[in-house]
């Protein structure tokens, strides 16, 4: 059977003499277009005339969504480098090729990857109306197998309904209180609706942030070094990579990007605690046969990755029943993903008897979730902390609310929990 390829190639001085070898009969490839940039090579693919796709790492334009769009195509993709440049083949793998070989290597050996890639080398990807489209394929972008068998940090994703329940503080509380406890973390403002940690902490909102990390990502250069430069230092062992400065920014958080970047933050931090936005709807007039950007992709593409899951309810019944709706619907997207529900906000009045064992029959009942932990309301402390750009830690030492804050921070950075802070936590909230 004639394999259709398309080549994307341009420039190199090799091209030509490869692309003549290819076409040769008796290897049974027939190269349908040679592409000049990234661009030329996805149309080529939407046509679907290629089942695989030859490429060099100077390709114009090339970046980890164009790869990824190849294989949600269904083209396999094989690079090609010069054996000069072991750069080229490192940034290529960056972005989700998984067969890269050098440019000198025989027509013979380009045929047999280029099979191979074909015929299960590279997974088949999700349709482009399914919202999991949007999410990283299996070891796309990923590490190479030796930076596997590195320690790697945990990530927590601390994600909720709307309606304001807390999101945020109860992100920032986290990152501040694991970074005290002497675990360094790294704070990712993620919410692709309206992220506010930069402001919550007094840092600029103008600077690249995310948005930085992600391009870089995307273009297979992002690395520890470049992280470092992108993220805040706030205080010893805690850094802050600021969200998007306006709403309408989002296309430049791409998912498959965003993995990226938290899986380099895995490599950087022993804990990486990520404020999501409360979205995970599919938006409907990107729902038809079309491989424009999601909004919600991100959102998803950290509920999924996380190695924990935090959602974060408000205390009152209207809070509660949007919190019981959205984990059914995050139970329909992502079902092998375990929230746990922390419920923000307690206070006696909102809900009838005592709170927290109302709260907790309501979620068991209807949601199927115990509560993680439950947070005190202590509006005085959060108003100053916002007030002054500053955390629970700094203003209200012994607010009880950051007592529960510092004793779950513990808990999910798995280090244990200063004795003097739990007695201090349970003073205060009798």
């Amino acid at each position: 059977m004639t394999l259709q390829v398309v080549t994307a190639v341009t420039g190199a001085a090799w091209e030509s003499a490869l692309v003549g070898a290819l076409d040769r009969v008796d290897h049974g490839v027939t190269v349908v277009r040679r592409c000049v940039d990234a661009s030329d090579l996805l149309a080529t693919a939407a046509t679907g005339t290629a089942q695989a796709a030859l490429l060099s790492a100077d390709l114009r334009r090339l970046d980890a969504e164009a790869v990824a769009r190849l294989t949600t195509a269904g083209v396999a993709v094989v690079g090609l480098v010069d054996p000069d440049d072991e750069r080229a083949g490192e940034r290529l793998r960056a972005l989700g090729v998984l067969t890269v070989l050098p440019a000198d290597a025989a027509p013979e050996e380009v045929v047999r990857a280029l099979r191979a890639a074909v015929a299960g080398g590279t997974p088949a990807g999700r349709d482009v109306a399914d919202p999991r489209a949007a999410l990283p394929l299996p070891d796309a972008g990923g590490p190479a197998p030796q930076d596997r068998r590195l320690p790697r940090g945990r990530v927590v994703a601390v994600w909720g309904p709307t309606g304001a329940p807390g999101r945020t503080t109860v992100a920032v509380g986290l990152a501040d209180e694991a970074a005290r406890l002497g675990v360094a973390t790294l704070l990712v403002d993620a919410d692709v609706y309206g992220g506010v940690v930069a402001q919550v902490l007094g840092l600029l909102d103008e600077s690249p942030g995310l948005a930085g990390a992600a391009r870089q990502a995307a273009a297979g250069t992002l690395d520890g070094a470049a992280l470092a430069r992108l993220a805040w230092s706030v205080r010893p062992h805690l850094s802050v990579l600021t969200g998007l400065a306006r709403a309408d920014r989002w296309p430049e958080l791409r998912p498959r990007a965003v993995a990226a970047v938290l899986d380099e933050a895995r490599r950087s931090a022993a804990l990486t605690v990520v404020d999501c936005a409360f979205n995970l709807e599919e938006d409907e007039e990107l729902s038809f046969d079309t491989a424009a950007p999601r909004r919600n992709g991100a959102t998803v593409t950290v509920l999924e990755a996380a190695d924990d899951v935090l959602c974060v309810s408000g205390a009152d019944p209207v809070a509660l029943q949007r919190t019981i709706r959205a984990l059914g619907q995050l139970r329909d997207l992502l079902p092998e993903v375990e929230p746990a529900v922390v419920v923000n906000q307690v206070r006696r009045g909102a809900v009838p008897g005592d709170p927290r064992r109302e709260i907790g029959k309501a979620l068991e009942r209807f949601a199927g979730r115990e509560v993680r932990a439950f947070l005190p309301a202590d509006r005085r402390a959060t108003d100053a902390a916002l007030a002054s750009g500053r955390t629970l830690a700094e203003v209200a030492s012994g607010s009880p609310l950051r007592a529960g804050l510092r004793s779950l921070a513990a808990s999910l950075a798995r280090v244990p929990e200063p004795a003097g802070g739990r007695r201090r936590g349970r003073q205060r909230a009798g």
